[in-house]
């Protein structure tokens, strides 16, 4: 039997999310609804949804919030399209930087949010899958230890090393999938998305970068290994802790 995408959609007015879930119903999706961050989390321990639709825009914890959320959390990276204002343009960077997959901004059609959905999921399901599924708040690998809450890496001598938004997103990429392949452009994919641009040569820098935090020996690095064609692959056993 086809699997059936699971779309959770996460909105404080019911009459959006409601009138979004029975459209995507329609549309052959199976759909869950929360009004809020409880709620969100009541159905993601009851088993992860495909995709999320978070708005951005709502009281007490909002949807930024609870994009740190579900990118904090154990197991496999859950794709993110946010709901936004045509105001909130300071946000949807944010977002995009937390790690949000798309957004849309309001109002909008329902035939564009399926696009929308049907095209982030497309990307997500194409890119080579995750090796390591995460259980707990980090992963060991060579020397290091990531922390996916405080979004640091800490070296064996207890000294954390901060990572910016993209290194963090990269260095997650990576650990999720040590040993595999990436191209370019898969690791645009799954650490920009939509924002990526044709020929963008930003991963090249981003390694760069993190490569001088994380070898011994940058000039001649173990732990993230490039390839002829224009991929990397991450080498060290990575373990969950």
């Amino acid at each position: 039997m086809d699997h059936v995408p699971h779309i959770a959609v996460v909105d404080d007015h019911r009459e959006i999310r409601e009138l979004i879930g029975q459209y995507l119903k329609k549309q052959g999706y199976r759909v869950s609804t929360a009004e809020g961050g409880t709620a969100l989390r009541r159905l993601l321990d009851t088993g992860a949804p495909d995709l999320v639709v978070l708005d951005i825009m709502m009281p007490g914890e909002d949807g930024l919030t609870l994009c740190r959320t579900i990118r904090s959390r154990p197991g496999p990276s859950i794709p993110i399209i946010f709901l936004t204002a045509r105001t909130e343009e300071t946000d949807r960077v944010i977002g995009l930087e937390l790690g949000a997959d798309d957004y849309i901004v309001k109002p909008f059609s329902s035939r564009e949010l399926v696009a929308r959905i049907k095209a982030v999921l497309r990307r997500s399901n194409s890119l080579p899958p995750q090796r390591v599924v995460r259980r707990a708040s980090a992963i060991r690998f060579d020397r290091w230890v990531l922390d996916f809450g405080r979004r640091e890496l800490q070296g064996d001598d207890g000294i954390g090393v901060p990572l910016s938004t993209a290194e963090f997103r990269l260095l997650n990429v990576f650990v999720e999938r040590p040993g595999i392949v990436l191209s370019r452009d898969q690791l645009l994919d799954l650490t920009v998305g939509r924002e990526a641009e044709p020929f963008d040569r930003s991963i090249d820098n981003q390694v760069s970068r993190l490569r001088r935090k994380v070898e011994r020996d940058p000039k001649n690095p173990v732990i993230i290994q490039t390839h002829r064609g224009g991929g990397y692959s991450f080498m060290p056993e990575v373990y969950t802790t």
